[in-house]
This record gives C-alpha cells, sequence and structure tokens, in this order.
C-alpha cells in the first residue's frame, strides 16, 4: 500500500478560498478559520469581489508578520491574494 503525503508548500500545492460564494455575514469566519488551519509555508488563494480593506486591518491585528499578503490580481472584477503562513 502506498501512502500519498499532500505537501502544499509547494507553489502548485494552494488551498483555493473563494470568498464570493460565502455569505457576507459568515466571511471573515470563515477565512480566520482558514488561516487558522494552514502550517507555516502554506499558501490559500483568496478570490473577492472587492479589495477587503477591513479584512486585512483585522489579520494585521490578529495575526501581525505570521501572515504574509501577496496581491496577485487587483481590478474592477475584484482581487486575487495569496495568504502565506511564515
Amino acid at each position: 500500500m502506498q501512502i500519498h503525503v499532500h505537501n502544499h508548500t509547494t507553489p502548485d500545492g494552494i488551498y483555493p478560498f473563494d470568498a464570493r460564494g460565502i455569505a457576507k455575514r459568515f466571511r471573515h469566519a470563515a477565512i480566520f478559520g482558514a488561516l487558522d488551519a494552514l502550517h507555516p509555508g502554506e499558501r490559500m488563494r483568496f478570490v473577492n469581489d472587492h479589495n477587503p480593506i477591513p479584512l486585512l486591518q483585522q489579520m494585521q491585528a490578529r495575526y501581525g508578520e505570521a501572515i504574509a499578503v501577496n496581491y496577485l490580481e487587483q481590478g474592477e472584477q475584484g482581487v486575487v491574494i495569496d495568504f502565506i503562513r511564515a
């Protein structure tokens, strides 16, 4: 029996998180739950219909330097951001 281990610390091992499909009142709780589950080096690719400035401020207060924020796309259609656990 062969055991496959998923290594999500490589660029192709990204957890997708599309916030557009989550009711607005649950979004921040769901996002923080997902971020809390990340291990060092893992990343979550976050997609949203707008730039989440209040969320980023809350993340800074909660995680400090433990979560890096890397914008991949930003425009009228929304944003794509990688959140990476340090």
